[in-house]
This record gives structure tokens, sequence and C-alpha cells, in this order.
């Protein structure tokens, strides 16, 4: 079947809103705030062969990439003859699905007349998997939680009740950890049940020649973009403040024709700590941004992925050998779209951002309450980088698009209180437009036993940098009763402990003698934002 172009852009749409309602789904259905407040999620259709078709508006950037490989590592194990009607497929394998245990990837086989015709998948992130509280400090894999092999959770129906035990077994919040994985499950089911409707509204026996245009066009589009820049080799270097020891991203883009190939050889060797970062994640923050550069609007399918190629030499940072600690990846992985916009800067200075204060910063609690285990994971971000046209927005995260939990969920949830929760004065940097603004979180511990706690932190030795003459952002630093500590290790908190932490603020765009009084600079003013001109 051919489609013309009305037709085509109608179905295309019905696609997109048909993941987006799955993803609204998962959120009402789920249990964890990770989901619900955090949009720590995705969810995707694919074709029968695991090329993605639509994703999830609001989907984390990494999962758009990693999820549809992961249904294509499934289908190694299950191949079309071994699925049925009913299945459920799950793994968190770090190397086959999104990085790290607490994601987990769960896809469902859609079939039309016992013809296999496609999947829906979603990946979600676990409030928790076991092992460790999550932090950069793991050795290895082992410490990080149970890791899943791809497996059936349901066989034509038949739930695995080996499996869905082994997994309570294993984590602290059973209730919470299973609730997640059937609101998944059930998400899936409901984007099955709405693909087959839609493919009975349009006399569709299969999606094969529909996936096939979609994501044709999507990459001549891409390639028609690619076209438009210089050929040549352009390059950048970044740090991060690793653990014992900086770490390094070095990395040469080179721009032939309609094709762009990614090379990170030269970047520092996988360590022994849980900041290493598999080559699907690595892929996955090297595409978004140049994605977002190239053709911030197209939606985006396994087409848009096409013309670029990444390169990460085994051993390093970017591609660690098993049994690598990955826990912590997204301290790493989160560095690569600033070295791309840096890289780029020369070639495209109107279409890229300073470095935000990100990676994203998260804690990670766990304990007893009142008799009760309880374990999760909050965000709370910094500012974004400045651009060519506007200052970076204050406290919102970038490259991801995790939310901050709202304090009266954490108040609720864990045992402790909020003093403050602030917008740090003059944490962006300075230049043309300034960077956003990181933010200030006091916390009280107030629970009756100790509890333990670790942080995902990162830019507290090496700010955001600026571009084209703009200043580095503010350094995070994170504080335990008034004492400096590093958010890379693990510490208990006991009654009457107050964590402070300080996010960073965004690395400012352009120099600030290019500044003129029709730019909108952002200042603070007793607390609150405000708009001058200058």
């Amino acid at each position: 079947m051919k489609f013309d172009p009305i037709t085509l852009e109608v179905i295309w749409s019905r696609l997109i809103s048909l993941v987006d309602e799955t993803a609204a789904n998962l959120v009402r259905t789920s249990f964890s705030t990770v989901v619900q407040e955090s949009n720590d999620y995705a969810c995707v259709i694919t074709d029968k062969h695991g090329n993605s078709l639509a994703q999830s508006t609001i989907s984390i950037p990494s999962f758009i990439s990693t999820l549809p490989r992961t249904v294509k590592k499934m289908l190694e194990v299950f191949p079309e003859e071994n699925l049925f009607p009913g299945d459920v497929i799950i793994t968190n394998d770090p190397w086959l699905g999104a990085g790290h245990l607490p994601d987990i990837n769960i896809a469902v086989p859609i079939f039309h007349k016992n013809n296999l015709v496609g999947f829906s998948a979603t990946v979600a992130h676990s409030p928790d998997i076991g092992g460790k509280t999550r932090s950069a400090e793991s050795s290895d894999l082992f410490e990080e939680g149970l890791r899943i092999p791809i497996s059936k959770l349901v066989t034509a129906g038949e739930e695995n009740k080996t499996l869905t035990n082994l997994i309570q077994n294993n984590v602290r919040v059973p209730e919470m950890v299973m609730g997640d994985i059937w609101a998944q499950s059930s998400a899936n089911q409901f984007a099955e049940k709405s693909l087959l409707n839609l493919m009975f509204e349009y006399n569709l026996t299969n999606i094969e020649n529909l996936a096939s245009t979609i994501q044709k066009r999507s990459e001549e589009a891409i390639r028609d973009e690619i076209r438009t820049l210089p050929n040549g080799s352009f390059f950048y270097q970044a740090s991060g403040d690793g653990f014992e020891t900086p770490i390094t991203i070095k990395l040469k883009i080179t721009i032939e024709g309609d094709n762009i190939i990614v090379d990170y050889t030269g970047t520092s060797k996988q360590v022994p700590r849980a900041l290493n970062v598999v080559l699907a994640y690595t892929f996955a923050y090297t595409v978004y941004p140049i994605k977002c550069i190239l053709s911030p609007e197209l939606p985006n399918n396994e087409g848009c992925f096409k013309p670029i190629k990444v390169k990460a030499p085994e051993g390093t940072i970017l591609n660690p050998n098993y049994p690598a600690a990955v826990g912590a990846r997204v301290l790493t992985g989160h560095l690569l779209p600033p070295a791309i916009f840096g890289a780029l800067s020369t070639v495209l200075p109107k279409q890229i951002q300073a470095a935000s204060g990100s990676p994203i910063w998260a804690v990670h609690m766990t304990g007893v309450n009142n008799g009760e285990q309880y374990s999760n994971v909050f965000f709370f971000n910094g500012g974004q980088g400045g651009s060519p046209y506007q200052d970076g927005y204050s406290c919102l995260s970038f490259p991801s698009n995790v939310a901050s939990t709202p304090v009266e969920l954490l108040e609720k949830d864990l045992p402790i209180h909020i003093h403050e929760k602030s917008l740090r004065e003059n944490s962006g940097g300075d230049g043309q437009f300034r960077g956003g603004l990181g933010q200030r979180l006091v916390i009280e511990y107030i629970g009756k036993s100790p509890a333990k706690v670790s942080f995902l932190a990162e830019r507290v030795k090496n700010p955001p940098f600026g571009l084209l003459g703009g200043k580095p952002g503010e350094r995070g630093k994170v504080l335990l009763n008034n004492v400096e500590i590093n958010p890379k290790d693990r510490y208990v908190l006991h009654p009457g402990d107050v964590l402070i932490c300080d996010t960073p603020g965004g690395g400012g765009y352009g120099d600030i003698n290019c500044r003129n009084k029709d730019d909108v600079q952002f200042d603070i003013i007793n607390g609150y934002t405000t708009i001058n001109t200058e």
C-alpha cells in the first residue's frame, strides 16, 4: 500500500498520539514517583524487526535509541517463531538495555491474525533493583543489583512466577517495583490494542510499508540537513570530575557528504567505578544533540539516526568491557551533548548552547521508617546553558528531560523535612546570554533510625563551560552538617543530620561585550526571577 502525503501525515500523527496515550497510561498506573513525577520512562512502537516507528514525546532522550536496540536483542533470544500473543519480554541487562540495572525494559509482540507485525515497548527507571544504593562508588556490576537476562515475564498470558518471585525477593520495595513492572506491561498491552485498532481503521494487514516509508523520509530529511554543512573534521575535549581522578572526553566529528562520524578515540579508559557508559548509551547521547541541531521538529524514529555513526574503542569509559560498573553512567554520558555542541560551535554557532548544570542531580535514600522498608530516588536539576537567543532556563534538566520531584511528595514518601528549595543567585555563567541558575536544597533527616544515602552529582570540580566567550557556570557542591563531602561516595544519615545540595548553574553563551539593550537578561531579586532589559 502506498500512502499519499496527507494520509501519511495523519497516520504518523496518530501513531505519536498512540504512544503519548500509552505514556499517560503508564504514569497513571505506576507506583513510584520516579515514573509519576520525574517522567523517567519512554514508550515506543517498533516494526517487526525492532526498528522504531514512533515514541512518546516526553521520552527520556537516551531511551529513544536504546529501546529499539533492546527489542532487536530480544528478537535474537526469542525469534518470531518463538513468540506468541500474550507474551511479555523483560530485561535490565545494561549491555542489552538502557545502560544500567535500574532501567527495566519490557516489550510485547503485536500480532495481527497470528502474524507478528510489531512491538510495543517501554523502559522505566525502577525505584530499586537491589544491591548497594546507587552511586558512583561501585567497583563492578555485581555490586549494583539484580541483573535480569532477556526472559519472558509472561508466556502466552501465563505469568512466569519463578521470575516474579526472584525479582520480588531481591529488591527493597517489592510492591513498588512489581507495581511499576505490571504498569509497564499494562501500558504495552494498551499500545498493542491501539495499534491494532489503527490498522483495522486503515485496512492494514501489516505495518512494514508504513514503517519503511516513515523511516526513509526521516532519513532523507536528516541527510538533506547534513549536506548543508561544510565537510571536514571538528574536534573538542571536555573534562569530567571522575572519582579518584578526572576523566577526559575526546571526540572528532567528521562530516562527509550526507554522513556524520563521531569518533571518541583518546577518551579515558574504563574505570573501576560506576562512571562507565555502555556503547548503546554513548550512541544515544551522541545522536540526540546532533538531531537537535539538524532537525529538532522531526519526530524521532529509526531513520533519523541512520546517517550518524559512532565509534568508541573497547575498554574505554564510553565502551567498557563487562562486568564494569555502570550504575552512575549518567554522570559521564551527559557530558557528551555539550562536547558535541563545543565541536560544532564554529560550524553552527546559532544552533548550539553552552554546557548545562547537568548531569542530572539525584539523591537515593534507603532505610526503615515505622517498621517499613523504603527506597526512593528523587531528582533536582541545575541550570541550562545559555543559547544564541536567550539566557538558559533555571533548574531545567538537559540533555535529559527528567523532572524535579515536588517537595510535598518527598516529605510524604521519605522521613525528611525540606527547609529550603531556592534558586542559587548568580550561579549562571555570564555572557551575551547567561546560563540558567542552579538551585539549593536543604534537607533534614527526621527518621528514627539511620538511613543510607547516595548521590548522582557532577560538575563539583569542573564547572559547566561557556561557549564562544561565555563564562563557566558555578560549580555544584554537597554539604553534610555544613562540611563539604564527596557526592560520589555513600553516606549514613543519622536523625537530625542536614544535607545542603547546591546544583551547578549553566555556562554562558557569547562575549558579554556583545550584549545589547535588546537582549533579554534574567536577574534574581529577592528570590524571584524577573526579566529586565539593559
